[in-house]
Order: structure tokens, then C-alpha cells, then sequence
């Protein structure tokens, strides 16, 4: 598989067999994937994988959460999405939720239909491995984009080998009680999750393709 048929194979998986994933195929995946560049190879990168009983450990988590909303609400001075997100931006996160409900037949009345599909990732869709990336939150934004491209190398990685990905922004909204569960110190901070396995080829979510813009789009040839 060349990086061009990785990058364009390469989903968020939404939907995982129970077939495990081992540690040495992961070993071998973080092998690869610690090649990431980074300014001044500094390397900022920390990774916790859970299976198991420490993943299970991880879900009870989010089960006994208790706050004011119906997910947690932990994100700090790191929120996902900024506030009053503009177009295009807005639109495009609009059309690829818009797009995975319709393919599971999930109507925009359905509110609980759609909460029910979102809180499946707190269960890492069914993945035999979760990972949740570390970083030091005294980086600046260059070690957030090399965090970026590392998480980028671990998918393409897997890819490569077979092995699905779905980067889970969503674990983020947990970052006090994951910092607490795996005492992390006191400048570490968790960024993200990610789902690893093998996918569920008959589930219908995994038919979902999001577009790209095409080149013109976004970039500009001044060429003489």
C-alpha cells in the first residue's frame, strides 16, 4: 500500500469487530508512527493504550459521571470547535452529521436516536483498543500540530497493516477525570482518543465517505 492508497483508504470507523487487536501489531504500528517529524524533534507526543479491563475501567468512567448535561463537559481551555463556528467550517461539520444519520436512518427529530449513535464513542465503537494522546499543555501551537501529525502517522500506520482508526475528539470532554485516572502530572493533559481494530465490514455507518475540497480550493501556485 503506497501513502497515496492509505490516505485515501483511511475513515473514521464507526463500527469495530471483537476481534482483538494484539499488542505487538500495535507495538508495531507506534514503531512506525514514531517517526512523525516535529520541530526540534522534540517529539511531544505521550500515548496510553487500554484493552480490556483498563479500557472497561475507562467506560465506567463516563458512566459515573455526574455533572449537568448529558455528556461531560471537561474541556477547559482546549474546546474541540471554537465558539460560533463560521462558514464554510460550519457547513461542512453540518453536512457530514447530516450525512451519518441519514445513512443510519436517523431523523433530525430523533434526538434521542442521535445522542444514543454520539455516546457509542465513549464505548470506542466496539474497538478492541482505545488510545488517548498526551501532550504537555505548556507546548504552543508548533507541538500541537506536530501532536497532529504523529495521530495522522498512527492512522496511516494502521491502515497500512489492515487495521481501522477513528480519531475521538469526543474523549476530550473528559480531560479532568481521565488526567486523574491515569495520574498524569500536573502539566500532562489528554488532547484526544482514538478507536483501533478491525472493521465491521456490514455495518452501514462504515459506508460513510466524507468529501474533500478540491485543490484550487484551498491553495494558491504562484509559479513563474
Amino acid at each position: 500500500m503506497t501513502v497515496t492508497e492509505a490516505l485515501h483508504a483511511r475513515i473514521s470507523t464507526r463500527a469495530f469487530l471483537d476481534t482483538p487487536l494484539t499488542e505487538a501489531t500495535l507495538r508495531e504500528i507506534l514503531d512506525a508512527a514514531r517517526w512523525s517529524p516535529s520541530g526540534g524533534n522534540l517529539q511531544p507526543w505521550q500515548v496510553i493504550a487500554v484493552s480490556g479491563a483498563a479500557q472497561e475501567a475507562v467506560k465506567q468512567l463516563v458512566r459515573d459521571y455526574k455533572g449537568p448535561g448529558l455528556f461531560p463537559d471537561e474541556e477547559g481551555a482546549y474546546p474541540v470547535y471554537p465558539a460560533n463556528l463560521w462558514d464554510p467550517y460550519r457547513s461542512r461539520r453540518y453536512k457530514v452529521g447530516e450525512d451519518l444519520y441519514a445513512l443510519l436512518g436517523i431523523g433530525r427529530d430523533n434526538k434521542p436516536g442521535r445522542l444514543k449513535q454520539l455516546a457509542k464513542n465513549f464505548d470506542f465503537f466496539g474497538a478492541p483498543v482505545g488510545l488517548f494522546f498526551v501532550i504537555d499543555s505548556r507546548m504552543g501551537h508548533g507541538q500541537w500540530a506536530h501532536l497532529g501529525m504523529f495521530m495522522q502517522s498512527v492512522a496511516l500506520a494502521a491502515t497500512e497493516r489492515g487495521v481501522a482508526s477513528c480519531f475521538q475528539e469526543l474523549w476530550g470532554t473528559l480531560r479532568t477525570t481521565l488526567k486523574a485516572h491515569f495520574q498524569l502530572d500536573e502539566h500532562q493533559l489528554v488532547y484526544c482518543g482514538m478507536a483501533l481494530g478491525y472493521a465491521d465490514p456490514d455495518a452501514a455507518v462504515n459506508r460513510l465517505r466524507t468529501e474533500r475540497e478540491p485543490v484550487d480550493s484551498f491553495a494558491r501556485f504562484h509559479f513563474d
